[in-house]
Order: structure tokens, then C-alpha cells, then sequence
């Protein structure tokens, strides 16, 4: 199965790049949670020790990933600048920014459909 929605052909090489780096985070979260359960589950501590240094990596190689992400792909600085490393409930961030996206009276900022 590919990894392209679209033909690849017909994606620029910038496009492949994206979609690499958004499949290899993928796959690095999917590594640490993999980890993460054999560390809660394990009751040998030498093999618990092993598995939370292998999903602390996986954890790396992932940071790693989202920061060429938000030095290349578009979008991602911004959006990394806005949500992280930021005090307070998440949800409530999150529905000011929602409510300063639009004018108040329903209004996306999209403009009119015709």
C-alpha cells in the first residue's frame, strides 16, 4: 500500500519529503506507546529499565522529526510557537483561539459562499 493519497508522480519531491517526515512521526509515537505499555506491564525492573530507555529514544527521534517539521513545513512553527510550552488548561487555550479566529456572530473569516 502507498504512503500517497495522490499519485506520486505527481507530488513534488518537497511534498515526498513532507510526507516521510509525517510518516516517520508516526511511527516514532507509535514506538514510544509500544514501550510505554511494556514498561507499565513489565515486572522485571532490569527489562522495565531496557524498555523506558528504548521509548525515551523514541521520544527523541519524534522531537527530532517535529522539529524539522516546524523549520520546513508550513504551518508548523506557528502552531508549535501557539500550543506549546504554555501554562494552563489546554481546552480553555483552545477555545480562545477559536473565538479570535471569528468576528462573533459565526462568521469562520472565510468569506462569503457564492
Amino acid at each position: 500500500m502507498s504512503q500517497y493519497h495522490e499519485p506520486a508522480e505527481e507530488l513534488s519531491q518537497e511534498a515526498r519529503n513532507y510526507t516521510r517526515a509525517l510518516n516517520s512521526l508516526k511511527e516514532e509515537v507509535e514506538a514510544v506507546d509500544w514501550y510505554h505499555q511494556r514498561v507499565d506491564t513489565t515486572n522485571d525492573e532490569s527489562l522495565k529499565d531496557i524498555m523506558a530507555h528504548n521509548r525515551d529514544e523514541e521520544i527523541e527521534h519524534a522531537c527530532m522529526t517535529l522539529e524539522w517539521l516546524r523549520r520546513n513545513m508550513p504551518g508548523w512553527d506557528e502552531e508549535l510557537r501557539n500550543w506549546l510550552f504554555k501554562e494552563g488548561d489546554i481546552s480553555e487555550d483552545h477555545e480562545h483561539e477559536s473565538e479570535s479566529n471569528t468576528s462573533g456572530n459565526g462568521d469562520l473569516g472565510i468569506g462569503k459562499i457564492k
